[in-house]
């Protein structure tokens, strides 16, 4: 039987009986008409060319699958491929093993040109086991016809019921048209590893890079760099699996694939979304970064604590969020700009904090990975649920900044500028990412360092005689920062209403005047913007309006149905409060406008939703309620990133419906 061959349907019944009805031990069954181990193929081979492929990793948690991903698209991206990996992620820190829920790994998406998201269901899967290949079978994330190569140790269990469901669900998935091929990784792992549970990743590495024509030699030096703080007998056995992958591969598989790829002209840096924050972080100057352990945020935290120091940083683990964001509070107060990272737990848990920065005009930088919520939510899966809170949440009126990063390189440069408008202005800063951004790998240019990153020194030289702490410019609101031992400038710090020397005062003018002084800030920023580039025409039927993690999904589907002579373009947020000048109208300029968010908003198509009691997604209600504009929406809250091919679906729908009404 070969490599290519599909499973026949086994009788399950009939192998016991012919195995004399005895299953405490199955390791000996055999099964009639079913492919056994898979027998080495012809070394010359046809090499497929394909603009692009999406392939899938995917084992029990600890299984080291996101290991293999990543290193597979580091090596795709030095081979000058484009690159989007998106790991995948249980809900649970450490679920059963082999249950569907508990899938762990990677999805890698590739090709000759610059990729910008995780891109449509998997042409390839590589599983560890059927049961977390199951999972991403419900989960619609195979194409039809997806080629999978599934752990074969199963077949051999020593357990009756794992033997039974393995055999039916390779049954189940030859007969939905997928191509299916067993691969003995337990088998040839088990010479040249103690453990082969925690070699066959790299066995599976060596596999994909032969499949897809990689550079071999590429692909140990990615191993000797992941496992670059481990004994050298560790990056040798490594090496060992991944060469063995690449043979058996070579041997037994009847397909090779090669896309083709441009080596990049300038020096290129591959790393996820907290990576580049984490990397932001250092480049923009702060000196401090506290914070407090959660999903997704905290690998941001952990990068810095291995380099942070030899930089002359300092990284705080507080005993909660609130304690945290306070200790940055006071970092900036006493004239260290300071950040602090989170998710949407730990935000809502930091608002009283982030009113007193308000209230006292100190500069903060609040970093917030959204997740699935509310409450603990989803944990490990993306949402972009935290607009309005990051705006909105606290008590009273308390203008912050707030901006979103959209691609792994803007995390980098969105915390820089974050800290520039911090310190400029003395205000809160919040840069939104989200789960997405927070574990995907791209290639991007690797930063050139400039002075223009870092603030000024501190201004320290002695307060002029009768300048108070908050005298407010009465255009922008700002007003000089008084360090702490600065000459004339001691003061109380207080977070109640107070006056301009800081006094608390509960006067009702005094209070008017001080919110609208905070106020006009946001107002000045404003001025300083640069409208939002449309993405396609200036004009056309539909503009699509989004923000953060989606911007790659989205104009990947404008450029698809722009080639198909539909008349709509995109408009890309980065800058949500204050929103840029311009944007009303840009909109104007379009029959139809809708956003696409990965926030809930109503269904038009439920019975009792009507146009008096819809709640639109975020960013429509904040468009509709700024600027008086009949702003349509769609969103999805599936905890997954959503795909181009969906987003195309939604607008071709949408131009349909606005095709039917009248102008």
């Amino acid at each position: 039987m070969t490599a290519n061959a599909d499973i026949q349907k086994l009788d399950y019944k009939e192998a016991r009986r012919q195995n004399g009805n005895s299953m405490n031990d199955t390791s000996t069954l055999q099964f009639p008409n079913l492919a056994q181990a898979v027998r080495a193929q012809p070394a010359e081979k046809a090499v497929t060319t394909l603009a692009e492929h999406v392939v899938e990793i995917v084992s029990d948690s600890g299984e080291g699958a996101q290991r293999c991903g990543q290193s597979f698209g580091a090596i795709a991206a030095r081979m000058g491929n484009g690159v989007w990996t998106v790991e995948i992620i249980p809900a649970e820190i450490q679920p059963p093993a082999r249950s569907i829920a508990g899938a762990s790994g990677n999805r890698i998406r590739f090709g000759s040109q610059p990729v910008t998201n995780g891109g449509d269901e998997a042409d390839l899967v590589v599983a560890f086991n059927e049961q977390v290949l199951l999972g991403r079978v419900r989960a619609g994330e195979l194409k039809p016809g997806c080629t999978i190569l599934l752990e074969s140790m199963w077949r051999s269990d020593r357990d009756a019921r794992i033997v039974e469901s393995y055999v039916r669900t390779c049954e189940q998935l030859v007969a939905e048209g997928y191509r299916l091929i067993e691969v003995p990784m337990e088998r040839e792992c088990r010479p040249l590893v103690s453990d082969a549970r925690r070699g066959k990743n790299m066995f599976v590495l060596g596999m994909l890079c032969s499949i897809y024509s990689l550079d071999l030699q590429l692909a140990r030096e990615q191993i000797a760099l992941a496992f670059r703080k481990k004994d050298e007998k560790i990056v040798r056995a490594n090496v060992k699996l991944l060469e063995a992958g690449h043979q058996w591969a070579d041997a037994n598989l009847d397909f090779k694939f090669r896309i083709p790829a441009v080596r990049a002209t300038v020096p290129q840096v591959v790393i996820n979304g907290n990576t580049a924050l984490a990397l932001g972080i250092l480049a923009s100057g702060m000196e401090v970064c506290a914070m407090y352990p959660i999903t997704p945020a905290t690998s941001v935290s952990h990068y810095l604590s291995e380099v942070y120091e030899k930089v002359g940083g300092i990284v705080h683990q507080a005993e909660d969020e609130i304690a945290a964001c306070s200790f940055a509070i006071g970092a900036s107060y006493a004239g260290k700009c300071a950040v602090t990272i989170t998710s949407g737990p730990g935000y809502s848990l930091k608002q009283e904090a982030i009113g007193l920065a308000v209230m006292g005009e100190i500069p903060l930088v609040v970093v917030n990975v959204q997740r699935g919520g509310p409450s603990t939510g989803l944990p490990t899966k993306a949402e972009q649920g935290d607009l309005l809170a990051a705006m909105f949440g606290s008590h009273g009126d308390a203008p912050k900044v707030v901006m979103a990063a959209s691609t792994i390189e803007d995390c980098f440069y969105s915390v820089i500028t974050a800290r520039k408008i911090a310190e400029t202005f003395n205000m809160v800063v919040v840069v939104l990412s989200d789960a997405n951004l927070a574990t995907s790998q791209q290639p991007f240019p690797r930063p050139q360092f400039s002075e223009a990153w870092l603030a000024p020194p501190l201004d320290q030289s002695a307060i002029p005689d009768g300048m108070k702490p908050y005298d407010w410019d009465a255009t922008t609101g700002l007003a000089r920062r008084f360090i702490p031992g600065q000459p004339n400038g001691m003061h109380t710090l207080t977070g109640l209403a107070h006056d301009q020397a800081s006094h608390v005062a509960y006067d009702p003018e005094v209070n008017e005047e001080s919110i609208r002084f905070r106020s006009l800030k946001l107002a000045a920023l404003q001025k300083t913007l640069k409208t939002p580039p449309v993405f396609g025409d200036p004009e056309g039927d539909l503009l699509v309006v989004g923000w953060g993690s989606t911007q790659g999904a989205i104009e990947e589907a404008v450029t698809r149905l722009r080639a198909e002579g539909c008349r709509v373009s995109a408009l890309h947020l980065r800058m949500l409060n204050p929103l840029p000048g311009g944007i009303k109208e840009i909109m104007r300029r379009f029959r139809n406008v809708m956003t696409i968010e990965g926030n809930w908003c109503d269904r038009p198509q439920d019975a009792i939703i009507d146009e008096t009691n819809r709640r639109h997604s975020a960013l429509a209600m904040l468009l509709r309620a700024r600027y008086l504009i009949d702003i349509d929406c769609w969103s999805e809250v599936r905890g997954q990133p959503i795909k181009p091919s969906t987003i195309y679906r939604v607008i071709r729908a949408k131009l349909q419906t606005s095709e039917r009404q009248p102008t």
